[in-house]
């Protein structure tokens, strides 16, 4: 419910059951995703002593609405790629879109158009058509406009009219927009919107410049680019992102929610 429940709960696992505890900022969700369409290609050839390895694939980015997830499109005519190396190429994509092209986060919410290519029925298989999807992903997506999506919490806090500019001021030092405001009975109820990264240990600090007075509730509102495009969020909000909890390709995006006086 708090930092302090979440230290006693600590102390009583390790002091009751003897089981040793390894502690840490909770980690931000960040992900990765494109603004706009663009072309590329990947050829993936080896010549070796005996058999060569060949693959050739041409590949369309589309950005998608938020929350769409992935989508793959199969546009081949004409037999420029044989039908069993479609699916491989579709593997190869979605393996490319979990390493991002900015700062390692997982990529969402695009379309991957699979166009044209090129196959020798001697030299071709699935892995060098993998290679080669992955080879084209990133190429087009570092074209496509790529931008660093971090989570973004709504804030409900209810606080004594006292303390209406120092909650206020607070929130916007941490990059806050304040929404609305509500009387209720000699209180106010301030809505906001402001990123998880600034939201950790809130409820702690909300009652310290309140004198344990206000109230204060977060849950989950959407993802939203990251103040400097191209850099990674995590690091200028001075948290870890959780790459490999992130969201699974297929799936749209997710982040971690709190909620009542949590963090």
């Amino acid at each position: 419910m708090s930092e302090l429940h979440l230290e006693v709960i600590c102390e009583r696992i390790s002091h009751e059951y003897k089981i040793q505890l390894d502690v840490g900022k909770p980690e931000v969700i960040y992900v990765e995703t494109i603004r706009k369409q663009a072309e590329a290609e990947g050829k993936y050839i080896r010549e070796t002593g005996g058999r060569g390895q060949y693959a050739h694939v041409k590949l369309r980015l589309e950005p998608r609405e938020p929350g769409s997830g992935y989508q793959f499109v199969d546009e081949i005519t004409e037999g420029a790629v044989s039908p069993e190396f479609v699916e491989p190429v579709n593997s190869g994509i979605q393996e490319a879109m979990k390493g991002g092209v900015l700062a390692g986060h997982e990529m969402v919410d695009l379309r991957a158009v699979l166009y044209d290519g090129a196959y020798h029925v001697a030299d071709s298989n699935e892995m060098t058509f993998k290679i080669a999807a992955s080879i084209a992903f990133k190429e087009a997506a570092r074209k496509a406009s790529p931008v660093i999506m971090e989570p973004v919490m709504s804030v409900d806090v209810v606080t004594p009219e006292d303390f209406v500019s120092s909650i206020m001021g607070d929130l916007s030092l941490r990059r806050g927009r304040i929404e609305g405001m509500e009387h209720r009975a000699g209180l106010q109820l301030i809505t906001a919107i402001a990123p998880l990264a600034e939201m950790l240990g809130y409820a702690t600090h909300m009652r310290s410049i309140t004198e344990g007075r206000a109230e204060c509730s977060m849950h989950f509102a959407h993802y939203q680019a990251t103040p400097r495009t191209g850099e990674s969020g995590a690091e200028e909000a001075g948290v870890t992102a959780n790459r490999p909890k992130g969201p699974t390709a297929g799936s749209g995006f997710a982040a971690a929610k709190l909620d009542a006086e949590s963090e």
